[in-house]
């Protein structure tokens, strides 16, 4: 048997992630079955199942990638500014139309849940960072807690993913910068910095 190289691998890897992205992407969680994720990726049930596993975490090497993506924007500029990149540019997270999927199994699949609440957290993580490093320069509402600043812009992500994933973006910009101006102190909210 030829030894592949890691090189290789990880091509192979990231092929099959580029296919199934669009696979979920078009068809859903569920509509993504084994058969439509090899025409997408052009890999065999076992090329794809080699590296992943299984189809659950398929979808969640995904998920860690956006994920891993998103608290690196959060870090550096906040979690508004990755509300305005999904704006900005749909087309790199078409995907996200699973995310009602990703809820309804979250509430009913309670290993699905505790996989996806373990690869969110990083996202959560980089959150609580910029929050509070936020909050100790006077940047962010000192009346209402970090942890439930953090609650009040995920609760509002959730809202945006869904009227972007409806194609319903009509004043969203707008919308973000009323959310970004109510947890800004007063004196930061004429400073035009992200959360």
């Amino acid at each position: 048997m030829p030894i592949i190289s890691d090189e290789e691998l990880h091509r192979r890897r990231h092929d099959i992630l580029v296919g199934a992205r669009k696979c979920f992407a078009e068809h859903g969680y569920e509509g993504a079955t084994v058969r439509l994720l090899e025409e997408a990726t052009g890999k065999s049930r076992g090329a794809i199942f080699h590296h992943f596993g299984d189809k659950e975490s398929l979808f969640l090497a995904l998920a860690k990638e956006d994920t891993l993506r998103q608290a690196e924007v959060v870090a550096n500029n906040g979690l508004v500014e990755v509300m305005r990149e999904m704006l900005r540019h749909p087309e790199r997270h078409d995907w996200l139309a699973t995310r009602l999927e990703v809820a309804s199994l979250v509430r009913t699949d309670p290993s699905f849940r505790t996989r996806w609440k373990d690869q969110q957290s990083i996202l959560d993580e980089a959150m609580r960072d910029r929050l509070r490093s936020k909050a100790e320069q006077g940047r962010v509402r000192g009346d209402i807690s970090v942890g439930t600043l953090m609650v009040y812009l995920q609760t509002f992500m959730d809202g945006f993913i869904s009227r972007l994933v409806q194609g319903d973006t009509d004043d969203l910009e707008a919308v973000l910068d009323i959310v970004e101006h109510s947890i800004r102190t007063a004196t930061s909210s004429e400073i035009n910095t992200d959360i």
